[in-house]
């Protein structure tokens, strides 16, 4: 692969990491008709290296079910032949990780500043001297003077998501304020802005993103949110209203520290990055990370797994945060979004019991509407229930959590798409999943502020 090496100075870049490892990797659909051909998936997994997408984890998978996953490119060919072997029905979503990866970046002009239509970084790199940055190739020829033939692109970033909270507050002082609730367990601070016109005795919806590193879609949305309020309060007639009666509570990234490693080491990471005593291997998932039905059902005790529960329920510095800042305005909030992605699904409790919660009428009443709402723009096709009997039971929930406490109105988002990308979609592909999104969320917060309790 054909590269360069630009000299510039770190303390306002950081580079895209190296694709290369994922060279050659490939993402399979399996569609599962029964319990053999699961069996086959077990072994597959207990044999290799494999990357479940949808389902997240191994025992997850039933029959009848579609199965998205990865595997490194030195086990295409035996995948292959497995299946084949088998009768397992089979399609090829990404055929190679790298290309797909590149592919992410397919807006033409890049930015080294924050924009609402790019993914945006974190932080900014912490050298301190210039450093000479080794830029990987991206489809963007027209960037490259005096040879059309290469492929290649500069990808340079300052100081985002981290930047852009104190400069989205500091110009909309009326309407926003920026506070940090915990920090990371590498020690990052965790921002939190408040939306809303000031007034007394306002009720609240609070809304997070980034809890899994690799889906850059989520913390997209968070942004681009808090833009539409900031740019069309006193405008739409909705968002005034919204503004006007409630307060929003927006956690633009919970997983910070895996975010920033999906952009400097590994692009598919999910995790955290706390250490696990007693093993080697890194990270908890956050979202099996809280006190509802903790690892019970659909999660995992074992550290190397990518749905690790954690050693106890909020063990991570990031979900205590979290649930230490709902529990303490818990007479306030009275609806929690958690946005994820992928597959286009709009779910409520329960994930960690098949039982209906008490106000399921409502909220699959809501959950329709929305899913109605959000279509209008693109046509876009969302599924909606309960976690557990519309995907499959997963413990240890933010919104299973959230609705235990006594938050009525909780509901999570799995964004675009349903598995062409997966969680690599492209940024040409961020405006209309935020856009159409946006209608799904004030549809929501305005059915709340017409039902509060």
């Amino acid at each position: 692969m054909w590269a360069f090496l630009v000299l510039l100075g770190a303390a306002a870049v950081s580079a895209y990491p190296n694709n290369l490892a994922f060279d050659g990797h490939m993402v399979f659909r399996v569609i599962l008709q029964n319990e053999g051909q699961v069996e086959i998936i077990n072994s597959l997994a207990s044999k290799m290296q494999v990357d479940f997408w949808q389902p997240d984890y191994v025992t997850l998978v039933k029959p009848k079910m579609q199965v998205d996953f990865r595997v490194e490119a030195d086990k295409v060919f035996e995948v292959e032949h497995l299946l084949k072997e088998n009768k397992v029905e089979y399609r090829v979503l990404i055929n190679n990780l790298k290309t797909a990866l590149d592919a992410q970046f397919d807006s033409k002009a890049r930015s080294t500043s924050h924009s609402y239509e790019k993914y945006n970084t974190w932080e900014k790199s912490s050298a301190s001297k210039p450093v000479a940055v080794w830029i990987p190739r991206i489809p963007y020829p027209e960037l490259v003077e005096g040879d059309r033939k290469q492929n290649v692109a500069l990808t340079i970033y300052k100081e985002m998501i981290a930047a852009w909270t104190e400069d989205i507050t500091a110009q909309n002082p009326d309407l926003v304020s920026r506070s940090v609730i915990g920090e990371t367990y590498e020690g990052r601070p965790m921002y939190l802005l408040k939306l809303g016109k000031s007034g007394t005795n306002k009720k609240a919806i609070f809304m997070d993103c980034g809890f899994h590193a690799r889906e850059w879609i989520s913390p997209a949305f968070c942004q681009w949110f808090v833009k539409e309020a900031v740019e069309t309060y006193g405008k739409d007639n909705v968002m005034t209203r919204l503004l006007n009666n409630l307060d929003f509570y927006v956690l633009p990234v919970l997983n910070i520290d895996g975010y920033v490693y999906t952009w400097t080491n590994d692009r598919m990471w999910r995790k955290t990055r706390s250490k696990n005593s007693g093993s080697f291997c890194i990270g908890t998932d956050p979202n099996r990370n809280f006190d509802a039905g903790w690892c019970s059902i659909g999660a995992s005790r074992r550290p190397c797994d990518s749905t690790y529960c954690g050693s106890a329920p909020e063990s991570e510095k990031e979900t205590k945060a979290l649930a230490d800042f709902i529990r303490e305005h818990l007479s306030t909030i009275k609806a929690y979004l958690t946005i994820h992605s992928y597959s286009q699904l709009l779910l409520f409790p329960y994930s960690y019991t098949y039982k209906y919660p008490e106000s399921y009428e409502e909220l699959n009443s809501i959950a329709s509407a929305a899913a109605k709402q959000l279509a209008t723009l693109y046509n876009t096709e969302y599924t909606y229930g309960p976690g557990a009997t519309t995907i499959y039971p997963a413990a240890g929930g933010s919104d299973d959590w959230a609705y235990d406490q006594g938050i009525k109105y909780s509901f999570t988002f799995e964004l675009r798409d349903t598995g062409y990308y997966g969680f690599l979609l492209p940024e040409s592909q961020i405006k209309p999943t935020c856009e159409e999104t946006l209608l799904a969320v004030k549809y929501i917060a305005n059915y709340v502020l017409d039902h509060l309790y």
